[in-house]
Formats: C-alpha cells, sequence, structure tokens
C-alpha cells in the first residue's frame, strides 16, 4: 500500500480524475465543519461497507484529521482485497487547514 503525506496529496489534487476518489474517514461532524473539496465522507469505522463500491476507482486517497484513522481505515480496506488505497498521513486535514488550503463545507 502506498503511503503519502498530505502534501503530496495537495500536489495531486487538481489531477485526479473522476476514477480516483478522495476518502475523508474522519466522523461526520468534522467532515461537515471543513473538507478538500469533492471528497467523500465515510467513518473510519464503517469502511469496510463500502469495500466493493471502492474496487471501482482507480485509486481511493484516504485520509483523516491527523493520520491515524487513515491507517486503520487504510488497513481494513485493504484487508478486504482492495489494492488501490493510498494512505494519506503526515497532518491530515489539521495541516491542510493549517496551510490554508482550499476547502468547502
Amino acid at each position: 500500500m502506498e503511503n503519502i503525506s498530505i502534501d503530496q496529496l495537495h500536489e495531486r489534487v487538481n489531477n485526479l480524475g473522476k476514477d480516483d476518489l478522495i476518502l475523508d474517514v474522519r466522523g461526520a461532524g468534522e467532515f461537515e465543519s471543513g473538507h478538500i473539496k469533492g471528497a467523500r465522507n465515510t467513518p473510519h469505522d464503517q469502511v469496510d461497507s463500502i469495500a466493493g463500491e471502492l474496487r471501482n476507482y482507480k485509486t481511493v486517497y484516504v485520509h483523516c484529521k491527523m493520520g491515524g484513522r487513515a491507517k486503520m481505515a487504510s488497513q481494513t480496506l485493504r484487508d478486504a482485497g482492495l489494492n488501490n488505497i493510498v494512505c494519506v498521513g503526515e497532518g491530515g486535514m489539521h495541516r491542510w487547514a493549517e496551510k490554508g488550503w482550499p476547502m468547502e463545507s
């Protein structure tokens, strides 16, 4: 499984295609308060319920606030047999907001 930093995701975000997904695994309230444009929200402890659907994407970038929940969710998806998962850590949405990068709510 590939691991990248939130900075690397920021560099890639404008070049993502419709077959790429940014999966935000924070809680619903956290997601509603601000998220990366186009991101989908499924809490980390529920990702196994959408594993089948996630197989349809070329790449799924999994991130959270700091990286811990992204790591857990990514491992759950890997254990479910997905090989299109990229775990995003090193700062997560905390760093994204700190850097002032665009968000929507």
